[in-house]
């Protein structure tokens, strides 16, 4: 069984590389080194962060479920770096639509948060990751103890709200938002399953 000292030193940075490289791909498409970004750039580029802040999110979540299946405790060393991988992509979403999209124009901005369901539950599920990611440090988590975990437990809403809004912004073919709604589902599941049987004994 390999060992939590020995996934930090030969697993930890790989998979810290790994992650970096749909933004690195994004990079070298946009100045055509490995690829393009077609017809539309901007829309290119908001899609793949969200999509890649999505599934880092459904990752995230497995962490804890694969540990327990698996018995492999050096799996919760990826959780922390996976949960701020979703911040990241999530936030460079953002970023493209505010200032790519709308040039940083406030009032545009605010009315299509305020009047745009889909733009609203996506800023609200940005919030909850800017708070999940700010109290990510172990000194943070020391001083707030058992609240610490009940801010965390939000990230059960950060991802309903992540793949609704994903659902609510495709228009035609619905067959990714419903590969994530299937593995979110299972995700909750396990979870509220394993709750139900350490409650029945």
């Amino acid at each position: 069984m390999l060992t939590t000292k020995t996934a930090r030193i030969f697993l930890k940075p790989p998979v810290f590389l790994i992650c970096l490289l749909p933004f690195f791909f994004i990079l070298t498409d946009s100045i055509e080194l490995t690829g393009n970004l077609g017809a539309n750039p901007i829309e290119n580029i908001q899609d793949r962060l969200g999509n890649w802040g999505l599934r880092f999110l459904l990752l995230t979540l497995a962490i804890s479920p694969l540990r327990k299946l698996t018995g492999q405790i050096w799996l919760t060393l990826f959780r922390r770096m996976l949960g701020l991988f979703t911040f990241f992509y999530v936030l460079m979403h953002f970023l493209t639509w505010l200032i790519l999209e709308q040039n940083i124009y406030l009032p545009a901005i605010t009315e299509d948060i305020i009047t745009r369901p889909f733009i609203t539950i996506g800023f609200l599920a940005l919030l909850i990751l800017l708070l999940l990611a700010s109290t990510s440090t172990n000194n943070i988590q020391r001083k707030l103890q058992k609240k610490w975990y009940a801010i965390h437990r939000l990230i059960y809403a950060a991802s309903i709200l992540a793949v609704w809004h994903y659902w609510w912004q495709v228009k035609k073919d619905i067959t990714e938002p419903l590969i994530y709604v299937f593995v979110l589902s299972i995700l909750l599941l396990y979870r509220i399953w394993i709750k139900y049987l350490s409650r029945k004994n």
